[in-house]
């Protein structure tokens, strides 16, 4: 009873805990709209909805995220929370969540992404407000509530409402600064900028910033060019050209007067010019005056005509071109004849030599009197030049000298022949004309006093190729010829064979015939003959023919191997013909000798075989030793015949011991003199054998051959019987 008691009382506590169970259901995320305008707000409301086991107050801690990143924290007892973001930024575009957190458990909401649409304006300033022209106007824009990267644009506003743009790109500060110059003719200078952004969420563009203005001071007048000429100008007359400014207040201004592209004067610091000459036709055309500072500058323009005085003149020569001796004459005229000092000059020198002052001149040249020549005319101190005429005084050219450039008067077939053509003396321009027999090759003008480079290439073969070179210049007879040169044409060696006779093999000791011929080349021709490996030659001679024969006597086997020919000429090139083996073979004597071994060898095999099948043939029948009578024989020949058929074969007993004459001793074999001094007797003798089998009784005919070998009495050799069966006995 008490243990009951007491497990009721320890079970009311866990009673308690179970009545605060909780679960979070869900959790939200709200916004009133998910797309927001620059400036306005965004209010989140995080709403968490959560099941209890009873009723009774729980503690919410609410976490707000933009971009995963921890944004606002809080705690409540309601369900809710809110946050406010306000004036909404285009930086606060991204993606939003919160969490709850009570008794120890969380849930988050989804993602909420929400875009800030636009940007705020930006905000234009600058440094100056009041520049010169020529200086540089800066500028700064910022947008202060927003985040980078940015892209700047900065806009000019012309008068005509034209914009001069300049960007700049910002990736980590909220502000950019340009330079814009200030260019002639600008006045009261306007600027805006506006910015954008890229970025993950979208592209946004800013409105205009406000709108700056810049005055620009104007540091010098625009110049005035002006003449205190008379308004008709006539050569002779003096003009000055005069260009002033305005100055707005002490600066080191330059002033220039220019004509066309040439600087007449200049002067620094000063606030006029002027220009001052005597009036020529030269100083027809437009005037510009230039005031410069800085990087400013102001120009004004002006023309002035100049009436002509008196014509140019002109002067007319007899002849341009003359031979020496001839005579020159010139005349100097001006259209309307005024009433001038005429002079005839000669250059070189640059200024000129005065020849006559008159309107003509004649003249008996020479080769130094080539020059050029100008008429000079001078009326109230202008002075008027003709245009130059170039007068040349031609030398007759000397005999021309025609050389080789290599100096040497041999050329190899194929190659190219430099010959070189001058004459020493003769008023250049020359013509040189090179020949090949009557043949012309080429001609080439030279206008200066060297030489005359021919380059003819030869191939054609001919032993001897003759040359010669005319020089001929604008004299009225000079035409020289040079001598005559003989040029040797050389045919490099070409096709070259090689060969032997005999061909590729020769008898030891013999004599072998090597033939060298090659197909073409001029001759003599050095002829050249190795053995491979070696760096000596084994025949060196020079030929007048295309070919060689050399005969090596004594071949032997040393000799042998691999053999090749090379030839050459004056060419200078040499040709190498393909390898030639030759081997060493037996002579003649030594084969003989062979032979005659061989043979030999061949007739003691024969005889060898012819005697090993005689005596195969004689065992086809058994053999025995004649005694000298029948009977003995006769028994003898029973007692092996005993038993057995003439066809059975003999195998010997484990008692048996093989002679190495006889497979079967006789027992007479030791029997007296009478039998040693017998001659050898063939008998033949006929033996019925009854079969025993079968019948009726065969009779067979076999012939036995008595071997009676009679002894050498100086060796002391005993007769020896031996019977041989048919041809498979043992």
């Amino acid at each position: 009873m008490y243990f009951a008691v007491l497990m009721i009382l320890l079970h009311c506590p866990s009673l308690k805990a179970q009545d605060n169970v909780i679960t979070i259901n869900k959790v939200e995320l709200t916004v009133p709209s998910p797309k927001v305008k620059n400036g306005k707000s965004i209010e989140l409301t995080c709403i968490v909805d959560i099941s209890k086991s009873a009723s009774f107050q729980i503690q919410h801690a609410f976490s707000f995220y933009k971009d995963d990143s921890p944004l606002y924290n809080t705690t409540s007892e309601q369900d809710r929370a809110r946050y406010k973001i306000f004036p909404a930024r285009f930086a606060d575009s991204g993606s939003y969540k919160c969490s709850v957190e009570a008794s120890g458990k969380s849930k988050s909401s989804n993602d909420l992404v929400v875009q800030v649409k636009g940007l705020s304006q930006p905000k234009l300033t600058a440094l100056k407000t009041e520049v010169t022209e020529g200086e540089v106007v800066t500028l700064r824009c910022e947008e202060p509530e927003e985040k980078p990267p940015f892209i700047f644009l900065f806009n000019k506003i012309s008068p005509n409402q034209q914009l001069q743009a300049k960007k700049k790109q910002e990736l980590k500060e909220n502000f950019a600064s340009v330079d814009f110059p200030v260019e002639e003719g600008d006045r009261i200078l306007r600027f805006h900028c506006i910015v954008t952004v890229n970025s993950a969420v979208g592209f946004e563009k800013s409105e205009a910033s406000n709108i700056t203005l810049v005055t620009v001071v104007e540091p010098f007048s625009h110049p005035k060019l002006t003449s205190k000429s008379p308004w008709n100008v006539t050569e002779g007359d003096r003009i000055d050209i005069v260009c002033t400014t305005i100055l707005a207040r002490k600066y080191e201004i330059e002033i220039l007067i220019q004509k066309d592209r040439r600087i007449l004067n200049s002067t620094r610091g000063q606030n006029s010019l002027t220009y001052s000459a005597i009036a020529t036709m030269e100083d027809n055309g437009n005037y510009t005056c230039k005031v410069e500072l800085g990087r400013v500058s102001k120009t004004t323009s002006m023309n002035l005509v100049v009436e002509e005085l008196f014509a140019k003149p002109i002067l007319t020569p007899s002849l341009t071109d003359l031979d020496e001796n001839q005579r020159l004459s010139l005349w100097c005229h001006i259209n309307g004849s005024p009433k001038a000092n005429v002079s005839i000059i000669k250059r070189p020198p640059k200024n000129g030599t005065l020849l006559k002052t008159s309107s003509n001149f004649t003249i008996q040249v020479q080769v130094n009197d080539t020059g050029s020549y100008v008429c000079r005319a001078e009326i109230k101190g202008i002075i008027k030049e003709s245009n130059p005429v170039q007068i040349t005084v031609y030398a007759p050219v000397s005999e021309p000298v025609l050389s080789v450039a290599n100096l040497s008067t041999e050329m190899v077939l194929g190659e190219t022949l430099m010959l070189r053509c001058q004459s020493m003396s003769g008023t250049p321009p020359i013509n040189y004309t090179l020949f090949r027999g009557n043949r012309l090759i080429h001609t080439i003008t030279v206008f200066n006093n060297t030489y005359a480079e021919f380059r003819d290439k030869q191939t054609k073969l001919n032993n001897l190729r003759e040359y010669r070179c005319e020089a001929s210049n604008r004299h009225a007879y000079a035409k020289r010829s040079s001598y005559k040169m003989n040029i040797t044409v050389i045919a490099p060696v070409r096709n070259i064979s090689f060969g032997s006779l005999p061909h590729g093999e020769v008898e030891d000791g013999g004599n072998i015939n090597f033939l060298c011929i090659v197909g073409e080349g001029s001759l003599p021709i050095n002829f050249r003959i190795f053995k491979e490996n070696d760096q000596k030659p084994l025949f060196n001679e020079s030929k007048m023919e295309t070919r060689v024969l050399w005969q090596k006597e004594s071949f032997s086997k040393q000799d042998a191997g691999k053999y090749f020919c090379e030839a050459s000429n004056r060419a200078r090139a040499t040709v190498r013909s393909n390898l030639l083996t030759v081997k060493v073979i037996l002579a003649s004597w030594q084969k003989g000798f062979i032979a005659l071994f061989v043979l030999a060898v061949i007739a003691i095999a024969a005889s060898g075989f012819w005697w090993y099948w005689h005596k195969k043939e004689k065992g086809k029948h058994p053999s025995m030793e004649m005694s000298g009578s029948t009977a003995a024989t006769n028994s003898t020949s029973e007692k092996q015949a005993s038993g057995q058929n003439h066809y059975t074969e003999f195998y010997p007993g484990p008692g048996y011991i093989e002679d190495s004459e006889n497979p079967v001793k006789s027992a007479d074999e030791n029997k007296g003199p009478d039998h040693e001094s017998a001659e050898v007797e063939y008998t033949e003798v006929e033996v019925s054998t009854p079969d025993p089998y079968k019948a009726p009784v065969k009779k067979g005919t076999e012939t036995v051959y008595s071997e009676i070998r009679k002894a050498n009495n100086d060796s002391g050799e005993n007769r020896h019987s031996r019977i041989e069966g048919s041809p498979d006995a043992t």
